[in-house]
């Protein structure tokens, strides 16, 4: 049952459920229990907000003592996107492993699981799974996030993923709508534009929302992509002909619609966020998602009064917001009630289907090995060539196999190296490839090397740098994380399909014999 809100009139209240903001800081501020007091009825964690599963477990306690059906979320992807696992890399793949193996009850037993532990944190809505096909393999920002560039592959994968996440009582929530899977560019830095005719976004990009709104998603979040096709004038987010046209009537989802982050470049550059909140919300957006970097009480105030002042001058039916306010406490009673139904999914025993040690189980199906290279026996130099870390997965989080092959071969030593990314945001000059690889090799002397790369077809720096190393030492041992577009180099090549902390393990497993 909805706790109603005190001292604020229906119109504030409005405003204020249909933000979905984050904060700073491992507990929640006093600012922020006072706007939930009011009538702020989501909240959103981020990897700053997060401590241990037993600190959040506290975090959401304390927000839920304040009011009983405030909603928790989260952008908890698993793979390379985590925010619970920030600091040490994910127990789980991510949807392109997943894909890689193509086993629709692996997928559902990995979402279930990864929301078993979400809703005993106290979440209970996750901004996952993203449902994009990734049709461009040199999308800078998706790639690994997608189940991979066959569209009936996501779209049955998507519906798996859901089922398996809903199943433990957490809300997923499928994004990007429209699809963000044919991008050159990243949103979170400018607008990105799509030009391919109305036939293809259908046939490929809308057959996985399609998949996920038939298995009862119970909310989709929007991309800030501008598809002339379907709105020549408006990005999706914005887009009334895409989000209530589209999205509601043609498709006919009666769900939650999420923004993507508000304070992203996309929206936030070229409208700002107070302009592009109302916007998106008179264009059928009934959650805006602020606070990825902007995480304050004045941005709640700004966008509130920001919703109020439209609805007073005109600009936004008050009906409208109504609407959306109306669906977010919906979701938020789904929520309450699955916490107090029987519980979310029950473990399983470690290493079966739906066990703890699913995601590493995954993992290991997800890996394609090439070369007859026997196991090392000796600890091992590991070279990563480190492309810059896109805003959605950050830089924080912890990736490659040293660490894992450090525990199999003690003594392991490893070295970080980058060069010639312009995306960067102080870019370094083109790296000679000769001086990076005989440093690396230098380093390495003796012994044998590992190379780790991620998207080893999108740099050209590395993968110059990566055939001078193989010039001199064929026995290299080359790991591929990200997409798997280059073809298999080296002695023994090894593909992950994703960057996540139990790929590792599952490599640095093959790399020295140790069979799992």
């Amino acid at each position: 049952m909805t706790t109603v809100a005190r001292g604020t009139d229906t119109l504030t209240r409005d405003a204020l459920a249909v933000l979905q903001p984050g904060f700073r800081g491992t507990t929640p501020p006093d600012w922020l229990l006072r706007r939930i007091d009011e009538g702020l009825t989501s909240v959103g964690l981020f990897g700053r907000n997060v401590s241990s599963p037993e600190q959040v477990a506290a975090l959401t306690a304390r927000l839920r003592a304040e009011r009983a059906d405030v909603l928790v979320a989260i952008d908890e992807e698993g793979g390379d996107v985590t925010r619970l696992e920030t600091r040490q890399g994910s127990s789980f793949p991510g949807n392109y492993a997943l894909g890689t193996v193509d086993d629709l009850a692996l997928t559902r037993a990995v979402a279930q699981e990864l929301g078993r532990r979400l809703a005993a944190c106290g979440v209970d809505l996750n901004w996952a799974p993203s449902a994009d096909v990734n049709s461009n393999r040199d999308n800078p920002v998706i790639g690994v996030r997608s189940f991979g560039a066959d569209p009936e592959l996501v779209a049955r994968h998507t519906a798996a993923y859901v089922g398996g996440l809903q199943s433990a009582g957490v809300a997923a929530c499928t994004k990007h709508f429209p699809g963000h899977g044919d991008t050159a560019t990243d949103s979170h830095h400018a607008v990105p534009r799509i030009d391919v005719d109305t036939a293809t976004v259908r046939a490929r990009d809308l057959r996985p929302f399609r998949s996920a709104i038939a298995a009862g998603s119970k909310a989709v979040m929007s991309a800030h992509i501008l598809l002339p096709a379907l709105d020549p004038d408006r990005p999706a987010t914005l887009s009334r002909r895409i989000l209530t046209g589209l999205l509601r009537e043609e498709l006919g989802y009666d769900g939650l619609i999420v923004t993507d982050g508000m304070e992203m470049l996309a929206i936030a550059e070229t409208y700002g966020i107070e302009r592009g909140s109302v916007l998106a919300v008179a264009a059928g957006a009934d959650a805006i998602c602020v606070g990825g970097g902007l995480a304050d009480e004045a941005t709640v105030l700004r966008l509130r009064d920001a919703l109020v002042a439209a609805v007073r001058g005109g600009d936004l039916p008050e009906e409208r917001l109504a609407d959306a306010a109306a669906r977010v406490r919906a979701l938020a009673d789904w929520t309450l009630r699955a916490r107090g139904a029987s519980g979310p999914a029950a473990a399983g025993p470690e290493g079966s289907a739906s066990g703890p040690a699913i995601g590493l189980v995954a993992a290991r199906r997800a890996l394609r090995v090439t070369g007859s290279a026997g196991p090392l026996t000796e600890a091992p130099y590991v070279a990563a060539l480190a492309p810059v870390a896109n805003i959605a997965v950050g830089d924080e989080t912890p990736w490659g196999v040293a660490a894992e092959l450090e525990r199999l071969l003690p003594g392991t030593e490893t070295g970080s190296y980058s060069g010639g990314d312009g995306a960067a945001a102080n870019p370094e000059r083109e790296a000679d490839p000769d001086a990076l690889a005989a440093r690396i090799l230098g380093a390495a002397g003796e012994r044998p090397v590992v190379a780790v790369v991620r998207d080893l077809h999108r740099h050209a720096w590395m993968s110059r740098v990566l055939d001078r190393m193989l010039a001199v030492r064929p026995d290299t041992v080359v790991v591929e994380m990200g997409l798997n577009g280059a073809g298999p180099r080296g002695a023994l090549h090894i593909a992950t399909h994703g960057a996540a902390r139990v790929c590792g393990r599952a490599a640095a497993e093959v790399i020295a014999g140790h069979g799992g």
